[in-house]
């Protein structure tokens, strides 16, 4: 049997196999206080398999945090019952439900930040884009943070991690990716700080390091992954060195002993197109610097998930669109079955169309043969 559907402990978690959930935002937080709706309780429910990983969508952690009309939030108490009843329904099927948790950062607008100008570790003018009741617009001007108010958002971290846990989600993930808050400190193209959070990759990783001690204090480290995107383009983040400096990223990381690192391959590109299919170049170099699990991300189909797994450059592999359409991903991977089609669309915001009215193959082969005993009757 391929590599990609065996059992694999990562951290505190004993997986049944090595398909992933991948994290997306799918803006269906749309009840009033940003509680987290019924449907997306059936979506992620529907995705659960027994033993199987699945990290759910980016939770911000705070007001001021939030990038997207619609995003999922966590950050205050009226959304305990919405959040438990999404870890309920994953736990329901055996799944293992992970939060990821984010601060927007410079990608955000004054209509989503309570009136208040996002913040950033630099000064940096870039075309980005937050989403408000107009729609996508041009991110407001950022400003850079005040080093005092650094500590002010490490402890935002620290509660909605209390919020989770208080939530049932048996860990949760530092969102360090696609150039929001943390990842603009890691990179140099967005830290231009002089201060103890900017200049050398010690400085610049710092940040980071204070969020996911947050994190760990509450979880503990055997329940707590990070995500990261060498070499990504999304929210105009750049580096000098990417290689050197997520190296270090990745050394750092290990040394805290994480459940698992979740690295994006540089498929994603600032117009959100996917390079489909193109070899893995980040889980290749950042191996030799982390020696626990690590989950492989972007662009993937079946034979290059299985053929990195079994590189052993990447441990197992996270799933996004074709986990959008087929609840059963798992299965299908497994035995090879037919993908139903994902549907761009739909993928950030509408109804329960064409987000959780897939079928799985079981119902669509149940559909067709009862279409097939009608087709014979009226032939008769």
């Amino acid at each position: 049997m391929d590599k990609l559907f065996n059992p694999i402990k990562v951290g505190a978690f004993d997986l049944k196999h090595r398909v992933v959930l991948a994290p997306m935002t799918r803006l269906r937080t749309i009840q009033p206080g940003d509680i987290p709706s019924p449907m997306m309780a059936d979506f992620y429910g529907q995705r659960a398999s027994l033993g199987g990983l699945e990290i759910i969508e980016a939770a911000s952690i705070s007001v001021h945090a939030r990038s997207y009309l619609g995003a999922a939030s966590l950050y205050h108490d009226g959304q305990h019952e919405g959040w438990k009843a999404i870890a309920d329904a994953i736990h329901a099927r055996g799944g293992v439900a992970i939060l990821q948790l984010i601060h927007g950062g410079r990608q955000s607008h004054v209509e989503m930040t309570g009136g208040l100008d996002p913040v950033a570790p630099s000064v940096v003018p870039f075309e980005g884009v937050a989403l408000t009741k107009d729609g996508f617009v041009p991110a407001s001007p950022h400003r850079a943070l005040a080093i005092e108010e650094i500590a002010d958002i490490v402890e935002d971290f620290r509660v909605a991690a209390v919020r989770a846990k208080k939530a049932g989600f048996d860990g949760v993930e530092l969102h360090g990716a696609n150039g929001y808050l943390v990842d603009q400190f890691i990179q140099d193209g967005t830290n231009q700080r002089t201060d103890a959070y900017g200049g050398s990759l010690e400085k610049r990783v710092r940040f980071m390091r204070e969020a996911l001690e947050a994190l760990i204090s509450v979880y503990g480290a055997d329940r707590v992954g990070v995500r990261i995107s060498p070499s990504g383009e999304w929210g105009g983040i750049s580096d000098s060195n990417p290689e050197a400096t997520f190296s270090y990223v990745a050394q750092v990381l290990d040394s805290y002993g994480i459940a698992y690192l979740h690295v994006i391959e540089p498929r994603i590109k600032g117009d959100d197109t996917l390079h489909e299919g193109h070899p893995t170049v980040a889980v290749n170099y950042l191996r030799p610097h982390f020696s626990g699990p690590i989950i492989a991300a972007g662009g993937f189909d079946r034979e290059s998930a299985i053929s990195v797994v079994e590189s052993g450059n990447a441990d197992l592999v996270a799933f996004g669109r074709h986990f959008s359409s087929n609840p059963d991903l798992p299965l299908r991977l497994k035995h090879d079955l037919p993908l139903t089609p994902y549907v761009r669309a739909a993928f950030w915001g509408g109804s329960e169309q064409n987000y959780s009215d897939f079928p799985t193959y079981a119902e669509q082969q149940a559909v067709a043969a009862r279409s097939e005993d009608e087709a014979d009757v009226d032939a008769v």
